[in-house]
């Protein structure tokens, strides 16, 4: 199949690329901003038409939740306007369309988990943006997949795993919130998912994450403990660690559809984190 995959280069986008390629029969078109500006209509009608792709991956986005609230047009028209535009275009050329959305489309307000029916309520810019983009999808596109996910980490970028092992370097105590839940998400589980569900045409909304979930606070604990790294961890709420945009309290996704569309579940967040965290540490 031709592939062509936007964010390439970013934590999500290079695990793609390497399961992909491990599959030796796909013809893969890699950009990043630099090879093809989603947000640029005109540039996305142009680079389809003459590539023709099968199908589109789209990993590109503005992932800085914070930074989402200043920057607003940036992250508007990386995460809104380039997904309408790769819609529009892949709608035109027949091809099928797979775009990476996010737990933050809710308001985080349940207390069981999200299924992909839930109704949606983003209380971040962030959240918003990627809410849009599901939006523009649904219209203007006929073959799509959306895949709502959660609390990623992997080897290719900034993550939570990373600044843990970073903080405890030069710290002997560290805070960390203990009253948002979530599910966190090793993107080489969720790269081996993505190429299978390309492959089909069971097309719609799903939930994928790795099974089960913590607090952030539960999180780290385990972190430390696989890392072997004896650190003291506090507690604390979301109040007493306010950051410009809010996160969902409760962002849990259920995985049920997924199942039922007769895929593979993903793992347990905890058996992933212990397969990323072996690698990891000994790099």
């Amino acid at each position: 199949m031709k592939i062509l995959i936007t964010g390439y280069k970013g934590m999500l986008g290079s695990d793609l690329v390497e399961e992909l390629k491990n599959e030796n029969y796909h013809d893969l078109i890699l950009t990043d901003v630099e090879e093809l500006d989603i947000t640029n209509l005109g540039q996305v009608k142009e680079f389809l038409n003459k590539e023709k792709p099968e199908a589109i991956i789209n990993v590109a986005a503005y992932t800085d939740v914070d930074g989402c609230e200043t920057n607003r047009d940036l992250a508007y028209n990386v995460n809104s306007i380039g997904p309408k535009n790769l819609a529009i275009i892949a709608d035109e050329i027949n091809a099928k369309l797979l775009h990476i959305s996010t737990d933050y489309v809710f308001s985080g307000d349940n207390s069981k988990p999200y299924s992909e029916d839930d109704k949606t309520g983003p209380n971040s810019y962030y959240g918003e943006t990627k809410l849009q983009a599901e939006l523009f999808i649904k219209k203007y596109a006929k073959n799509y997949f959306i895949i709502r996910t959660a609390w990623l980490y992997g080897f290719n970028g900034k993550n939570f795993v990373k600044t843990m092992l970073e903080l405890s370097k030069n710290n002997d105590q560290i805070t960390v919130v203990n009253d948002q839940h979530g599910s966190p998400t090793f993107t080489k589980d969720l790269a081996i998912a993505i190429c299978e569900l390309i492959k089909t045409d069971k097309y719609g909304i799903y939930h994928l994450t790795n099974g089960d979930n913590c607090t952030w606070y539960e999180f780290a604990k385990k972190i430390f403990e696989l890392a072997n790294v004896t650190i003291d961890i506090v507690p604390v709420t979301t109040e007493e660690y306010p950051t410009p945009a809010k996160r969902p309290q409760y962002s849990v996704l259920s995985n049920e559809k997924w199942k039922r569309a007769e895929f593979e579940p993903l793992r347990s967040y905890i058996d992933a984190l212990n397969s990323y965290m072996g690698l990891e540490l000994n790099k």
